[in-house]
């Protein structure tokens, strides 16, 4: 394939074209699925010189436009679907009204400005996460294209939401596939001096949103959080992977007797006693740091028990590849929490890992019950909060599953 000549971008310049092979899935994009990979591209000398993040035009076999496009030659996903309009201006403009659509959506699911605000291609925008912390807003652009277009980006948050200071976190995977670099920089404003308060679910966690993982606080997990809480009346509560004590804190709130977070993370663990500080419940709430695995061992040695435990790992199936290996230490993880559970006490078992589907999950988590002698009876299976929204489409997108054992 030739690359070609389409509608002028707003710089004026005739945008390049791209096309798919004859047997690639026109129909799935047709339908809505968001991505091109490498393998369902013509791919020519011209086609693999464009720069990283190219706007273009896509095209089928017969030459009809499916839409405006991404690409980066140097990804396996060669192109993300921007806009249907294969006219579309992909400008500051154009950023403001997808803001604006999930402003409006955030606004009404939540009183205070504490959410994620554009969860990727779900929200339009493929690759982009922004993260909202009151006037602070933290952007991943985890694609090429968001990373050439950061400034229109920037520009239009700060016109949709009035926020002062917007952060960008290049931490993660994504942008090493992507060919991007790991620098994190302040796009406007001033960082702030140190971890912001967030009030969730009745608890006030500490966020480190210029040196924490991630864009500094986890609000997936805040549905399930809220479940957790419900159970915690009285409880004595084990929080493993606990991070800044997402599950923890909220336990506490909402009247546990006392809360045990484990983390390998020492400035994690920090953040998560100066929660605890703030949330008045520093009396009731220790912690350990030390590998989650080993821990879970010595405490079963210590003969410990706890009325609720929850382990919220990372993602041990981050791709296919280590989809097996995954399952395994998902199972390893529910056979090793489950001796610490009391008599008709909950298991909640948690996955962010998108290769790791549900029923895998759940299959893994019930066979580390099993061996570790206990029967479980699952109460309650919770996904991502609404302020992530899944795009049915991509499977990817419903990447966190949440799953609660009585046992």
């Amino acid at each position: 394939m030739t690359a070609s000549l389409s509608s002028p971008d707003e710089a004026g310049a005739a945008r390049p074209v791209v096309r798919l092979r004859p047997k690639a899935n026109a129909r799935a994009i047709r339908h809505g699925f968001p991505w091109v990979y490498a393998n369902e591209l013509v791919t020519d000398r011209r086609t693999k010189g464009l720069a990283p993040g190219t706007v273009a035009v896509l095209q089928d076999d017969a030459r009809a436009a499916l839409g405006t496009v991404a690409v980066n030659p140097a990804s396996k996903i060669i192109c993300r679907m921007l806009d249907r309009d294969a006219e579309a201006q992909i400008d500051r403009g154009w950023f403001a009204t997808r803001l604006r659509k999930a402003l409006a959506l955030r606004t009404r699911l939540f009183r205070d400005p504490y959410y994620r605000l554009i969860h990727a291609e779900a929200d339009g925008l493929p690759g982009v996460v922004i993260d909202r912390f009151g006037g602070t807003c933290v952007i991943q652009p985890n694609a090429a294209w968001a990373e050439a277009l950061l400034h229109p980006l920037t520009e239009a948050l700060i016109e949709v939401t009035g926020v002062k200071t917007v952060l960008k976190n290049a931490s993660g995977r994504t942008r090493t596939l992507e060919g991007l670099d790991a620098t994190s920089a302040v796009l406007a404003g001033t960082a702030p001096a140190g971890p912001v308060a967030v009030p969730m679910n009745g608890a006030t966690y500490r966020a480190d949103l210029t040196g924490g993982q991630k864009t500094g606080l986890f609000f997936d997990q805040r549905p399930n959080h809220a479940f957790a809480a419900n159970l915690a009346r009285g409880a004595r509560v084990l929080d493993v992977f606990s991070h800044v004590g997402g599950f923890s804190l909220a336990a506490l709130a909402a009247g546990a007797v006392s809360a045990l977070a484990v983390d390998a993370s020492a400035p994690a663990l920090d953040l998560a006693r100066a929660g605890a500080e703030v949330t008045g419940v520093r009396d009731r709430f220790e912690t350990r740091q030390g590998d989650a695995f080993a821990v879970l061992s010595a405490l079963a040695d210590e003969g410990a028990q706890f009325d609720l435990v929850i382990c919220d790992p990372p993602a041990f199936a981050p791709a296919k590849p280590a989809l097996e290996a995954g399952l395994r230490a998902y199972e390893r993880i529910a056979r090793l929490a489950a001796p610490l559970v009391a008599e008709n006490g909950v298991l909640g078992l948690c996955s962010c890992s998108h290769a790791a589907d549900l029923a895998a999950f759940r299959a893994a988590s019930a066979r580390g019950i099993g061996r570790a002698g206990r029967r479980g009876s699952l109460l309650y299976t919770g996904f991502a909060g609404p302020d992530h929204p899944q795009l049915p489409h991509l499977a990817e997108s419903g990447y966190l599953k949440s799953l609660f054992f009585q046992l």
